[in-house]
């Protein structure tokens, strides 16, 4: 690895070379080893992304349906105000009912299961991680834990193999999931009014400028909080480890002050990285209000010419809201695949590191031996 730190006099290491604003390493070709790497799970994969959007699909049908109930829960109110008919039909309405418990404990039940399942792959994943790493330092030569501090590797170990795992178990369906709601959300909107969805379409240039902001200045800043992270734990888990050299060599001063740097900068990477992801749910959820109440103003007024009906407006009101919800979600999803991305290309750079040359199956045969050994112009100091 090019560019490692190198041992200090006080028996510490140096941070590794990397500046805060470094540009972000190959985003595809990591994702392209990652689900390289997944493609032994890909059938419970499969199942679990197919279980997530049937979740997802059951969930939108809920508000159509239960429009129909307040159109005729309004109709029935209406009629009894006017004397023109018999009142509610509550018949109708408990069919209605009964109906939408059964979509949506279906909706419940494949999301459980495909939870249950991803659960388990990501497990598996991150044992498996975890595994090839032990088995990579034992053929690792002496030269790389020379030159490359403790903390660093314990951190791919622990830290990045656990956001990759995390991302794994939540973040990979809240992604389809919310692909699928807004696919869904959209179908079931033109089928209400087009011209309410045109009105809450308005929203998504404002969205799709402000997530494109994030992402660009957000990755690089993942990437680095994840690198001074892991030099942060090897500075204190060497100077813990090598207390007593540390304290021999008067090294308090210098260590203090290394710690002090590293966490600085650990401190500024992650204030910035968290700033601008935490930046992006108030925005969104001030962008959809925007949109909010702009449909609920226009679908009163048609309501008003008979053009849609009560529950239409009531139906699309929550559409509107599941319509901006999954954008907020995947938003946020994006910030966290930068984040796993820069920490599955840390755990791969590291898989990737070279070997020491293993000894030869068939080594040369000496014959006629003397037992004799004579040493020239040796100097040896320590």
């Amino acid at each position: 690895m090019s560019g490692r730190p190198k041992r200090g006099p006080s028996g510490g290491f140096g941070h590794r070379g990397m500046m805060s604003g470094e540009k972000a390493r190959d985003f595809k070709g990591t994702l392209g080893k990652l689900i390289k790497y997944l493609s032994t799970y890909w059938v419970s994969i499969i199942v679990v992304l197919l279980f997530a959007a049937a979740s997802a699909v059951f969930s939108i049908m809920g508000p159509k349906i239960l429009g129909k109930a307040t159109t005729k829960l309004f109709e029935g109110i209406m009629t009894k105000i006017t004397g023109t008919g018999s009142g509610i039909d509550f018949n109708y309405i408990g069919t209605i009912l009964l109906t939408l418990s059964g979509l949506y404990l279906l909706s419940a039940l494949f999301s459980y299961i495909q939870g249950w399942i991803m659960s388990g792959v990501s497990m598996k994943v991150s044992y498996n991680f975890r595994k090839d790493i032990s088995e990579k330092i034992n053929r690792m030569p002496f030269k790389y834990f020379e030159s490359t501090n403790q903390g660093e590797i314990l951190s791919r170990v622990t830290n990045d193999v656990d956001t990759v795992s995390h991302t794994l178990n939540q973040s990979l369906t809240q992604m389809i999931t919310s692909i699928t709601t807004v696919i869904g959300v959209l179908i079931m909107m033109f089928s209400i009014s087009w011209f309410m969805t045109l009105i809450a379409l308005c929203i998504m240039p404002i969205s799709a400028v402000f997530v494109s902001f994030v992402i660009k200045h957000s990755q690089k800043y993942f990437r680095d909080q994840q690198a001074y992270l892991g030099n942060v734990n090897g500075h204190v888990e060497e100077m813990y480890g090598g207390h007593l050299v540390m304290k021999a060599f008067n090294g308090e001063k210098k260590s203090i002050e290394q710690f002090d740097e590293l966490n600085n900068k650990l401190y500024s990477t992650a204030w910035k990285s968290q700033f601008l992801s935490g930046m992006m749910m108030p925005v969104m959820g001030f962008v959809g209000n925007i949109g909010y109440v702009a449909v609920s103003v226009i679908g009163g007024w048609l309501a008003i010419k008979k053009t849609i009906e009560v529950g239409d407006i009531q139906a699309f009101i929550q559409y509107v809201r599941s319509f901006t919800q999954p954008i907020s979600q995947f938003a946020s999803i994006s910030n966290v695949l930068q984040q796993t991305a820069a920490a599955a290309e840390r755990v791969f750079e590291f898989l990737e590191e070279e070997e020491e040359i293993p000894e030869t199956s068939k080594p040369v045969q000496l014959e006629n031996v003397e037992g004799s050994v004579e040493f020239r112009n040796v100097k040896f100091g320590y």
